[in-house]
């Protein structure tokens, strides 16, 4: 289960973005962090630093109030569906099993997010947190079914990693194992080769009628 590297480095890569974004004092050390809504750019106006957060799910995607203990509990199951199918698939090849991992680490980071930052920044009881995004991209605008759009919804972390992971997934997906059976069919011959068989007396006279006389 070394993969389980990858979920573990996606974690504390999108837990420490996010602490760092939002700020915490811990142990007399003071992280300040971004305003809500303070933008700083990057790459000009193209990436942005901008801190938001998002009551629910992944890209900005609002959900309601009234669904988000339903999602915190999903999302719960979600992971753990994530880490049984990891397991299953272990003797999968490895982009395939890092791009479940990916997955997973984004779900339990934005997982954490939903379920203790409520409470750890005082506004919010358990499985009613938000989630911390900060990753901003901005284009040039252009208008779809009559609607605007200028810039991609602000994500995160864990966003990416499972973004990366479904894309991997896609690419990787390894052939089913009836598939493969089939192709092993086409390969093995109808018949065996009288060449093959073993050397004994009966299979000499089978081939040799005349030794038979």
């Amino acid at each position: 289960m070394r993969v389980l590297f990858v979920t573990l480095g996606v974690v504390l890569l999108d837990q420490l973005t996010k602490l760092l974004i939002h700020g915490f004092s811990f142990l007399g050390l003071t992280v300040k962090g971004f305003e809500y809504g303070e933008s700083i750019d990057i790459i000009g106006s193209f990436l942005r630093l901008t801190f938001v957060e998002n009551p629910g799910i992944a890209f900005g995607i609002d959900v309601g109030v009234n669904n988000k203990l339903l999602l915190t509990v999903s999302t719960f199951v979600l992971i753990v569906i994530l880490f049984y199918f990891l397991y299953k698939n272990l003797d999968k090849p490895e982009p395939y099993k890092i791009a479940i991992a990916l997955i997973l680490g984004g779900a339990i980071g934005n997982f954490i997010d939903r379920m203790f930052y409520g409470v750890l920044f005082g506004y919010a009881p358990l499985f009613y947190g938000k989630v911390v995004d900060f990753i901003s991209f901005e284009f040039f605008d252009f208008s779809l079914f009559g609607k605007s759009f200028s810039r991609f919804p602000i994500f995160n972390v864990a966003d990416s990693a499972v973004s990366i992971g479904v894309v991997m997934l896609i690419l990787f997906s390894p052939k089913s194992s009836k598939q493969d059976d089939e192709n092993k069919e086409e390969i093995i011959p109808d018949t065996a080769d009288e060449n093959s068989l073993p050397i004994t007396e009966e299979n000499e006279t089978a081939k040799n009628p005349e030794k038979q006389q």
